[in-house]
């Protein structure tokens, strides 16, 4: 019975081979038995991670007009402030406040022939009286781009894939999404929802949790583990897409977020490594023993199909995630 998440040491792909073959083995392992794991050794500088938990604090401290005034309701790409019990995940209200934060980019012109996918495309909301936010979240951006682009390729290498195979979907042109997440204590006698049972639909989730925080539980064979943050060590799991492009091999894990207890918080920053909105995930081309032991697509709990265009993914969560901004500029897509 497993009691904890297993910790993978990245520093190993830069010893010896023998020790870069470890951390491949250990990484194929944990992901198809588990599907999550802490990583340590990844890397990032302990200054940035502490800068990035600290502008974090300072947007939830700002007054509450300065974080309506980027409310997601004004923006088509979902991006900017969430208030608490405005995001649902499969219909349950997930009590939190966040800030959406993705790729900056110009937003695309509807048209015909234009896939409804590219509404997503587009640049972010930032309140105007606190830049060091931006200029934070801009290296912390390029830097987590670079590490799960590294582990997608160790990834393709531990499965017997040419290393750079996913190289054309996520390279050069990623959708990447950054969340910053307060949940406010909520549970008392009884836990309360943070965030309800999901699957992570995109590829591969990297989540920074503020030291001495506990709330998230990762389900393993009918149990939830319980899995604290460890200082400096990213928690990190896969989502649909790569579960897809093995043909579940790999295990995208149902979790969940607890509500902390009454009087505290706990600040959550995840970050979504994603493919260009019209990739398709390609299919490895799994060694025979590995293919042996590949258990086809999980079951989600809403019985929705995974798509193979990744952006037709992303666009049927934002709109089932937030009726609300859906309503007001994607009407035509609720019907």
């Amino acid at each position: 019975m497993l009691d904890s998440l297993p910790i993978l040491d990245m520093s190993q792909l830069d010893q010896s081979e023998e020790a870069a073959e470890r951390f491949r083995q250990e990484l194929r392992r944990a992901t198809h038995e588990v599907g999550f794991f802490y990583l340590v050794g990844h890397g990032i500088d302990p200054a940035l991670i502490d800068d990035i938990l600290e502008v974090s604090r300072r947007f939830f401290d700002l007054p509450e007009e300065e974080k309506l005034a980027i409310e997601n309701i004004h923006s088509p790409q979902f991006r900017g402030y969430t208030r608490i019990g405005r995001e649902l995940t499969h219909g349950d209200v997930d009590w939190r406040e966040q800030i959406d934060i993705g790729e900056e980019r110009d937003a695309v012109e509807r048209g015909d022939g234009v896939p409804d996918y590219w509404r997503l495309e587009g640049p972010n909301l930032w309140p105007a009286n606190f830049p060091e936010l931006q200029l934070v979240v801009a290296r912390w951006t390029a830097e987590l781009n670079a590490l799960a682009l590294r582990l997608l390729r160790t990834w393709a290498f531990a499965l017997g894939a040419g290393e750079h195979v996913f190289d054309a979907a996520f390279a050069d042109h990623p959708f990447s999404l950054l969340k910053i997440v307060r949940y406010p204590g909520e549970s008392a006698d009884v836990a309360k929802q943070g965030v309800g049972a999901h699957r992570d639909g995109g590829v591969l989730t990297l989540l920074l949790v503020e030291p001495d925080k506990g709330g998230l539980q990762v389900e393993h064979d009918g149990d939830w583990i319980d899995a604290p943050s460890i200082p400096g060590a990213f928690i990190v799991n896969i989502g649909e897409m790569l579960e897809l492009a093995t043909d579940g091999y790999l295990k995208a894990t149902l979790h969940r977020v607890v509500s902390p207890q009454v009087g505290t918080d706990r600040i959550s920053i995840p970050f979504f490594f994603n493919p260009a909105l019209d990739a398709t995930m390609p299919q490895l081309d799994l060694d025979p023993a590995l293919r042996a032991e590949a258990r086809g697509l999980s079951v989600d709990p809403t019985d929705s199909p995974i798509l193979e265009t990744y952006g037709d993914n992303a666009l049927r969560y934002r709109l089932r995630a937030h009726p609300n901004v859906a309503e007001i500029h994607h009407a035509d897509l609720l019907k």
